[in-house]
């Protein structure tokens, strides 16, 4: 009958995991259709066993577990399988020991799983000796995936508890269910036919609950924190597609998540916690822990010839043909390398993926298949790897901070309270988080949110500023704000997922991905991820190719230090982020709570995660013939970054209030710190001035070598490295900053900006840095250069009156100032000199200033012996605006070089006219400065300084004094009246004007300065000096 080959199914999943049981009462109770089993305890070490996570179970149990299999209705109802209440509790392996462990004995483990599978197998064989001649075993079969494909899970109570050093997460889960659905994602008996090769299942969980608290030396919670995450709920799509009926596997995976309202409230004490938690992650990504490690890993943890099989993708189907029965065409077939050798947390996570939805290893005998036939379906299997889509999206996350603090009760023996106060959030629309993976070879993730802003709440050290009683704006509270409002964007977020209504999935057809890095990297580029999102995006893209067919060639491997004969492995490794238009305050508020969580996220200090793992030092290092070392050149696997800035606007406010000699000495690690708080009541300063700077684009590119230290060791002992060699052995970084300009502009009680007064105008500048890795192990070769830079600066102009310095000068004195500064109000006059009203003249106009350079070219470099530097500067030229006849402007040349200074002595040089000269020309300074690293040993390397200096022309004007000892004069109050105010938004890029007209004085004073340079500033670089009222000269 059917319970014949139902049943011992239904029994093998709960006997593996669960101890002693009595197999003859559970069979009788499943014939009943139910079962009711109380205070369970899970076999640990099997958990561990099949999960390969780097974590041991401490702990695991069920209260009760109920199985329900509808005999008569097998057919058309679901059988249920519910779980009250399980509790599992785990901590993280010791690494040394573990990696030591997994190194040392792999192959005895090996030989034990195989040896415990092998004394399963006859037992489960002979469980499935009857059968029955009315049911055909095509019937059998095609109702077992029935049954298998529509079985509901419900688990009620799920805690699941983590616990390292002080912290202690646990995660409480009130009611998780899984169950089949239709193609409109409602509960349904599905089954895939020949016409639809789909299979659909929904996961809900209710009130999820994540707390994070601190637990003291006896492992106690002496107080609880507020839960990270509270009464959350999500609902989780799968989606499986096959290729045919008899696939035991689907070719397509997709598990897409979806929360509406993600709320999450971090406390002070709760920050540390959280960064190592966050570092765990990073740290179980790139192997650093435990023993895992996938091709990407950077530091080996054993060198074993298994290893190479895992990093190069080349798989021995005899070996894994001989070590597996053929019945395990599924979970066994692509976990088989968790039990041959360490892998990496992707590594892990792709064997598992597939673990979900594949037919346990007993069902095959059951079934009765012929081994050998199986043997060849699972050598084809391995040849082609499904494609796993995973996919987290939110439609609105919170992150709120807090500040808490002891509450003293009454009673000497109440247990303490904690009193929390938020005083900053985090506000996220539009969120995605995607991963495609297809096997180990390739693997792509992004992540994207269309909008996001950070705001100020309540106080904070004891100043009251943004209080409920305070009736300031929301405008006032927000200090970040990027991208752009999800209600106005759409769903672009939820493009081509299971909850996108146009996906392929929810049409009935067939998804295409992109797996080639190339296609891959025309199809998302930049734009189109802004496009999709508008605040973020993020692409991290890693690629394993094995070339074939080339020979002998040997591919170094770095991951464990040797060489093989196999196909050249090619790994790239390439991470693109971009940052949308974004608007950045720096006011008190902003940045004394951004210092404080900083400070907090200081207070406690983990030891780090890599420090776990030993230091693999091989003392024998081995010269490599010239065969490999061209093998070697042909390919070095890099990881390159690019960070991308696009339009930001940064406004740097003076400090209303400046507590900062309590944060930053605790920043700097000088002192402790301690719970200061502010007797001071707080009062906005209107209007405030402030810096604005604008950039519209900035852009940070940085490349390693994937495999730094196995790299090192091997260029470092080569005679005579090649130049593409040594360029591999250092990590390179590029910045870029594009259209960078800033000005002073203030802000009123209305909360609007006044026009920008341009201070520095635009310009675009690049830094370029490269630094040896390991420099420890090219202590032989001093001409190595450890650190190299270069700075360009095609030109830069400044220019400000004295009115706008002495503004800047208030503004950083404001910052400087330790205490509160609420008393070091602005002088009335200085604000409306700097802030001129438009169309009203002055009566005194005062002269500005402003200076220029060009074409600045420094470079540095050390060596493990001396530090050099040397640079150029191609011209510089200060004049000044001042006043002329009938309201015109008139350019006076202050200083001016390079100059032709011969014939300086002679009155013909006054009188003569001044024409640019060749830009051929050299330049005004040049200079080279060479010092040894060590002044006690500096005998085979002296210090060297040449410098070249060209005429320099100066001319001494009253122009200058006047500016000079200019002081703000109080006007009339009719006058202050008078001023408008221009309300500018957030997030407006300042409209460069036309460059002022060539003739000298031809601007009207009442004209708005330009961002732009004066037409005398943005001359040729190379000129004579211009006649002036005094000279000087500096040759």
């Amino acid at each position: 009958m059917l319970e014949s080959y139902v049943t011992p199914i239904l029994m093998s999943y709960v006997n593996r995991y669960i101890k002693n049981l009595k197999p003859s009462d559970l069979q009788l109770s499943l014939w009943g259709g139910d079962v009711v089993l109380s205070k369970l305890e899970l076999k640990l070490d099997v958990l561990e066993q099949e999960l390969k996570l780097p974590f041991t179970f401490l702990s695991g149990h069920i209260h009760e577990l109920r199985i329900h299999v509808p005999w008569t209705k097998l057919g058309s109802e679901p059988v249920v399988i519910t779980i009250n209440t399980m509790e599992c509790i785990l901590k993280l392996k010791d690494g040394i020991q573990d990696d030591h462990e997994s190194c040392g004995s792999n192959s005895t483990n090996r030989s034990t799983t195989e040896n415990t599978k092998s004394s399963v197998k006859p037992r489960r064989i002979q469980q499935a000796a009857p059968t029955d001649p009315d049911l055909p075993p095509g019937y059998v079969q095609s109702l077992i995936r029935r049954v298998v494909n529509n079985v509901n899970i419900v688990i009620n109570n799920l805690i699941l508890k983590y616990v390292e050093d002080d912290i202690v997460l646990s995660v409480n889960i009130t009611s998780a269910e899984c169950y089949t659905v239709g193609e409109l994602w409602d509960r349904a008996f599905m089954d895939i036919s020949a016409t639809d090769l789909v299979l659909r299942k929904v996961i809900n969980f209710s009130d999820c609950t994540v707390c994070l608290d601190k637990r003291n030396a006896s492992g106690k919670i002496e107080f609880y924190q507020d839960p990270l995450l509270y009464k959350c709920s999500f609902r989780t799509r799968l989606h499986f597609t096959y290729d045919n009926l008899n696939s035991k596997m689907p070719s397509v995976i997709k598990i897409h998540t979806l929360v509406e309202s993600l709320k999450l409230s971090i406390t002070d004490q709760q920050l540390p916690m959280f960064i190592r938690i966050m570092q765990l992650g990073i740290a179980l990504y790139y192997g650093e822990i435990g023993n895992f490690k996938d091709g990407e890993t950077e530091d080996p943890t054993c060198h074993s010839k298994d290893m190479l099989g895992n990093i190069t993708g080349v798989e021995d189907e005899t070996r894994i043909d001989m070590q597996y029965p053929a019945q395990y065409k599924g979970q066994e077939l692509y976990s088989q390398q968790e039990d041959e050798q360490p892998q990496g947390w992707v590594s892990w996570a792709w064997s598992f993926v597939p673990a979900i939805v594949s037919y346990d290893d007993n069902e095959e005998d059951f079934l009765g298949n012929d081994p050998t036939s199986a043997m060849h379906q699972q050598k084809a299997q391995t040849l082609k790897d499904p494609i796993v889509s995973i996919g987290f999206y939110c439609t609105k996350a919170t992150v709120t901070f807090k500040l808490t603090e002891m509450q003293a009760e009454s009673s000497y023996y109440s247990p303490q309270k904690v009193k929390s106060k938020e005083v900053l959030c985090w506000e996220q629309e539009g969120t995605t988080v995607e991963a495609l993976m297809m096997g180990e070879p390739f693997f792509d993730c992004q992540i994207g949110f269309v909008g996001c802003r950070a705001m100020c709440l309540k106080g904070i050290m004891g100043v009251k500023d943004f209080e409920e009683n305070m009736n300031r704006s929301e405008t006032e509270a927000c200090f970040f704000i990027c991208g752009e409002n999800l209600s106005m964007k759409g769903l672009t977020y939820l493009t081509n997922s299971l909850f996108d209504y146009r996906s392929p999935e929810n049409n009935g057809t067939r998804a295409e991905f992109i797996l080639d890095a190339a296609h891959h990297k025309e199809t998302y580029t930049e734009i189109a991820g802004m496009q999709r999102f508008g605040a973020f995006y993020m692409d991290y893209l890693y690629t394993m190719e094995n070339i074939s067919g080339k020979g002998s060639a040997n591919q170094q491997d770095f991951s464990s230090g040797k060489s093989e004969d196999m196909g050249v492995v090619q790994e790239k490794s390439t991470k693109s982020l971009v940052i949308g238009p974004l608007d950045f305050r720096l006011d008190s508020s902003a940045v004394h709570r951004i210092l404080k969580m900083i400070v907090c996220a200081l207070e406690h200090e983990y030891e780090p995660y890599s420090g776990l793992k030993p230091d693999i030092k091989d003392e024998n290092e081995t010269t490599l013939n010239p065969e490999e070392v061209a093998s070697l050149e042909e390919y070095i696997p890099t990881r390159h970054t690019s960070i991308t800035l696009l339009k930001c606007t940064c406004t740097i406010f003076m400090a209303e209030f400046n507590l900062l000699d309590h944060l930053l000495p605790v920043i700097m690690g000088e002192k402790n710190s301690s719970n200061f708080m502010n007797t001071t009541n707080f009062q906005s300063l209107r209007p405030l001035p402030s810096i604005q700077i604008l950039v519209d684009k900035i852009n940070l590119e940085h490349s390693v070598p994937m495999y730094a230290e196995q790299l090192v060791h091997v260029v470092s002992n080569l005679t005579q490295p090649s130049d593409n060699l040594l360029h591999y052995c250092y990590a390179h970084c590029y910045l870029k900053i594009f259209g960078f300009q800033a000005g002073l502009t203030s802000l009123d009680c209305r909360g609007s900006y006044c026009l920008p007064v341009p201070i520095i105008p635009s310009f675009s500048t690049a830094l370029y840095v490269k630094l040896l890795k390991l420099p420890t192990c090219w202590t032989k070769r001093s001409q190595i250069a450890i650190t190299e830079g270069i700075f360009e600066l095609p030109n830069l102009t400044i220019q400000a009156t004295r009115a706008q310095t002495l503004l800047l000068q208030a503004i950083y004195q404001s910052w400087s100032h330790i205490g509160n500064v609420n008393s070091l109000s602005v002088n009335e006059a200085l604000m409306n000199e700097v802030f001129q009203t438009i169309g009203v003249k002055s009566k005194n106009p005062l002269p500005t200033l402003e200076g220029s350079i060009q074409n600045v070219e420094l470079k540095y470099c050390s060596t493990s012996l001396v530090k050099c530097a040397s640079g150029t500067m191609g011209s510089i030229k200060i004049c000044a605006k001042a006043p002329g006849d009938s309201g015109k402007e008139k350019l006076i040349p202050l200083l001016q070089g390079p100059s032709d200074t011969k014939d300086l002595h002679s009155s013909k040089w006054l009188n003569e006219s001044r024409k640019p000269e060749s830009l051929l020309a050299p330049d005004l300074i040049a200079f080279t400065v060479q010092v040894p690293q060590y002044m006690d040993y500096c005998r085979n390397s002296g210090a060297v300084l040449l410098c070249s200096v060209q005429g320099l022309a100066v001319n001494i004007d009253p122009v200058l004094y006047t500016w000079l000892i200019y002081q703000p004069q109080k006007r009339t109050s009719r006058h202050m009246q008078q001023q408008p105010v221009v309300a500018v938004p957030l997030v407006v890029p300042i409209s460069r004007r036309k460059e002022d007209e060539v003739s000298v004085g031809s601007a009207p004073l009442a004209k708005q300065q330009s961002y732009q340079a004066s037409e005398y500033a943005s001359s040729p670089i190379k000129t004579k000096t211009i006649t002036v009222d005094g000279i000087g000269d500096g040759d």
